[in-house]
């Protein structure tokens, strides 16, 4: 699996923007298998900060109904990242 791959996307939501105000604290989707460790290697090399903690949740998709067909949106997997005193990430900026 190559580092691109692990980070899907960034979650920006007001929600998201409270928590990293309050305890400077980056939310990501993650690719599902990825662990902590690979997680907070990607993130080093790819924004070049330091990584303090890495907090993993996964969030059961919802259960949906369309007529008679029953379907689920897929579960996601979000990472909590804590960066070292000193550093940001820029693609937040701008949000």
């Amino acid at each position: 699996m190559d580092i691109s791959d692990i980070l899907i996307r960034p979650i920006l939501s007001e929600k998201s923007d409270r928590v990293r105000e309050k305890n400077s604290v980056f939310l990501f989707h993650v690719y599902k298998k990825a662990n902590k460790i690979q997680i907070q290697n990607a993130v080093e090399k790819i924004f070049n900060v330091k990584v303090e903690s890495v907090k993993t949740v996964v969030r059961k998709g919802k259960k949906k109904r369309i007529g008679l067909v029953k379907g689920s949106y897929p579960d996601r997997k979000r990472a909590y990242i804590t960066l070292k005193e000193g550093f940001k990430l820029d693609i937040f900026e701008g949000a």
